[in-house]
């Protein structure tokens, strides 16, 4: 009977709550437990905050971007040595600035191929302003900066973004990690550490996109610039020392082949920065005869060969990792470079086509509705990738498409893309064209 009891109190109890009363039968009271309701508010007041329309006390006067022209201009300088200097006034309280470099992979003719892919290990190391790598990211991150280099196959860029306040001090560093780095036998010997282990490693991943775009460019450029490895060779990696480095360095790393950049500064003493750090202080490999030195460097036009490249290897299987073994095939044709007047176009095209991987089709963001998904991945279930590369460059380009299967299906996966690849050439539908642009305009704002 107490249970009873006890049931029927605790039901007069949520009667009482739901009625807004504040006490209780059966003889007991519980009113210092329910809090009293608030009291009721004007009503023009929905909260007893102060209202949206009005600014809040004791705040600083908010101060809102403008969509001035000027803030969309890139303005150029070039200095006494042929460096030019380029910047954008963008709102905003960071930074980002760097420099890029017409060196890489193509120019690489005349050295062991695979000393860029050291330069990207090598990167912001040791230099004569900061004797070791700590102590130059410490100063970034007095500003709150961080820093990253990245190479492709005509291109080396070096960036770094900061608070705006700290500009000089990041000039400094990229004129420190460009014009003069150490380059010490420690930092050699780990770079050439790091890069035997990468080249052990590239076969065992999952994802093959690596070894496949320099396989496809090899075929695409046989012997020739764009078809240089881009990945350090096993039979260079102990060729290459600091004397090899420093030439390339000598004859790649020169004023007119250089470009500093920057967004959010004012050009005007980013300039004087440049200038400061980048011409009145001389690079590491400067000499008393460095005044009449002409660089040596490779000026050949890209050739388009065409042609195949193909590799049998063992793919790893790990117990309990549940990979898939897969054949990858890559189908490419030479495409336009970012001058050319269609560009753009080629760009619309490569977004059209689209494709990824068979697991995540993601949303229209990411490519649900492009034909490589729609034509290939929803039809055939033995397809566990299909996508689509362009890349441009200065003389040429390569649009090509990347797919993996199971090895059975090697010959019907390649007649698959080729027709795709075909129909390149066919009737674009309006509907088509409108999802290609939302993709585009979507990327854009993500990458802004």
């Amino acid at each position: 009977m107490s249970h009873v009891s006890d049931m029927k109190i605790l039901f007069s109890r949520l009667c009482s709550f739901k009625n807004g009363l504040p006490t209780f039968k059966h003889g007991r009271t519980f009113s210092q437990n329910v809090e009293r309701p608030p009291q009721p508010l004007p009503k023009e007041s929905v909260t007893p905050l102060p209202p949206l329309s009005e600014p809040m006390s004791n705040l600083p006067p908010v101060v809102y971007a403008s969509s001035k022209s000027e803030n969309y201009t890139t303005e150029v300088t070039t200095l006494s040595n042929g460096l030019r200097v380029a910047s954008e006034k963008k709102f905003g309280q960071f930074c980002t600035a760097g420099v890029v470099i017409d060196s890489g992979p193509r120019y690489e003719v005349a050295y062991p191929n695979g000393i860029c892919h050291f330069l990207e290990k090598l990167s912001f190391g040791a230099t004569h302003k900061y004797p070791t790598r700590d102590v130059m990211l410490r100063e970034l991150e007095r500003h709150g900066g961080i820093c990253d280099c990245q190479g492709s196959r005509d291109t080396t860029v070096y960036a770094t973004s900061a608070d705006s306040r700290g500009l000089e001090a990041v000039t400094q560093v990229l004129a420190e990690v460009t014009l003069r780095p150490m380059l010490s036998s420690e930092e050699i010997e780990g770079a050439r550490q790091a890069v035997a282990f990468e080249l052990e490693t590239l076969s065992m991943r999952p994802e093959q996109e690596t070894i496949l775009m320099d396989m496809i460019h090899a075929a695409a450029y046989r012997g020739n610039t764009l078809g240089l490895p881009k990945i350090c060779p096993m039979e260079n990696v102990y060729k290459i020392d600091k004397g090899i480095i420093l030439t390339y360095l000598k004859n790649h790393y020169t004023p007119d082949r250089m470009v500093v950049a920057a967004v959010g500064v004012d050009h005007e003493p980013f300039v004087e920065y440049v200038q400061k750090y980048f011409v009145d202080m001389k690079p590491t490999w400067h000499s008393e005869d460095s005044d009449t030195f002409k660089a040596q460097t490779d000026k050949s036009i890209a050739q388009y060969t065409g042609g195949l490249e193909k590799e049998e290897c063992e793919i790893p299987l790990y117990p309990g990792s549940d990979l898939p073994e897969l054949s990858h095939v890559v189908i490419g044709l030479e495409s336009c470079s970012h001058s050319d007047p269609d560009f753009v176009a080629t760009c619309v095209l490569n977004m059209m086509m689209g494709g990824g991987g068979s697991f995540s089709a993601g949303g229209p963001g990411k490519g649900m509705y492009t034909r490589l998904y729609t034509n290939v991945l929803n039809r055939y279930h033995w397809m566990f990738n299909a996508t689509s590369y362009n890349h441009a460059y200065g003389d040429t380009g390569l649009m090509c498409v990347h797919s993996a299967s199971p090895p059975a299906r090697l010959h019907d996966t390649a007649l698959v893309i080729a027709r795709e690849l075909a129909n390149m050439a066919g009737h674009v539908g309006e509907t088509e064209l409108r999802v290609c642009v939302l993709l585009i305009i979507n990327n854009f704002n993500t990458w802004t």
